[in-house]
């Protein structure tokens, strides 16, 4: 249940906590406070069944750079040992600068690199974006949330170029897998195909996904679900491969239509089409590849690209790895910020 205020369960918890017994305690020391970082609460996504691990009233206390974090500390002494009944309680004392760097590997306030918009996991941004702020008289959380808001335009295009490839890759296999009889292969297919057009019907409305727990639950609450969710529930539903590959289709179709609608390229005929001679249907994933490509104009990208081999904006693009999590998709990497900065080659970045 959301409060009033729009907070979840855990995120009302939170902002009592701070204002009925943090807040009071520091007699008006400078700080900022916010709920920022890992957990369901912080996404808002938290209900009862959260509560039987890692849960209770917590909250970062963000000090200014040079402040000196006795006083906090001495004054938090003070805290009862249960706030409305919960023990545990969590009272994290940082710095704005050293928190953002230790979920990203990098402080925002001094500027984002290439490197660091791609070897990010955007559940990482969501984790940084989406917590409530309770105090923040400097704006020190402010600036930086607005600072990782979202990716520069060709950033943008770069990553939505590489989206739409990881969907041409595969998307024929469907057909060609239930084709030959192995329909249990094409549902694989079809599940995989659909969490990439999940995660590209988040690229197409500038939100940061979350990780694969609330990935189905954030995708419920974009506008463009309501008409990518459907077909994508028939093509899971499915059980014969031609039905399956039609409702892909036409979650494609929206999500390439939505596309077009950003302006960010010359458009692409969203509407299936022949693969080749075969009896089977996609959409142009390829065709989306080719022309955000050719849009970009940043230098720094356009290098990157030349180093991934693609040198012409007319070329076909075979190798396109995109951002750390359209590359991988492994808990223990996507939850280490240091092995992900450590995958900058694979991406083509260099040393991260």
């Amino acid at each position: 249940m959301v409060d009033p205020a729009g907070d979840s369960p855990g995120q009302a918890l939170a902002r009592r906590f701070y204002q009925r017994a943090v807040a009071p305690s520091l007699a008006g020391l400078p700080h900022a406070a916010a709920l920022l970082g890992d957990g369901s609460e912080v996404l808002g996504y938290d209900d009862t069944v959260s509560t039987d691990h890692n849960f209770g009233p917590r909250v970062q206390l963000f000090l200014e750079p040079g402040a000196e974090p006795a006083a906090v500390r001495a004054a938090l002494a003070g805290l009862p040992e249960r706030f409305e009944g919960w023990s545990g309680l969590q009272v994290e004392v940082t710095t704005a600068g050293e928190f953002f760097a230790s979920v990203l590997g990098v402080d925002p306030a001094a500027g984002m690199r290439l490197a660091d918009w791609l070897l990010t996991p955007t559940q990482r941004f969501a984790s940084l974006t989406a917590g409530p702020v309770f105090h923040d008289p400097a704006g020190s959380l402010t600036a930086r949330r607005a600072a990782i808001a979202w990716y520069p335009d060709d950033i943008w295009r770069y990553v939505l170029a590489a989206g739409w490839l990881r969907v041409g890759q595969e998307q024929p296999f469907v057909g060609r897998a239930g084709g030959v009889g192995d329909e249990f292969g094409a549902a694989i297919l079809a599940g995989r195909l659909a969490r990439d057009l999940v995660r590209l019907t988040f690229l197409v409305e500038r939100r940061w996904p979350p990780y694969s727990k609330w990935l189905g639950r954030a995708f419920a609450d974009l506008p463009l679900a309501e008409r990518v969710g459907p077909p994508l529930r028939a093509a899971l539903a499915a059980t014969g491969w031609r039905e399956r590959e039609a409702a892909l289709c036409a979650a494609a179709t929206e999500v390439a239509a939505a596309t077009n609608r950003l302006g960010l390229a010359e458009p692409v005929d969203p509407a299936p089409r022949q693969f080749y001679t075969r009896d089977i249907r996609v959409v142009d994933a390829e065709g989306f590849t080719t022309a955000l490509i050719a849009a970009i104009t940043d230098p720094e990208v356009r290098a990157l690209l030349a180093r991934l081999g693609v040198r012409r904006p007319d070329e076909p693009i075979a190798t396109l790895p995109g951002s750390i999590d359209q590359a991988v998709d492994s808990t223990d990497v996507l939850a280490n910020v240091d092995r992900c900065r450590a995958a900058a080659p694979m991406l083509g970045l260099g040393p991260g």
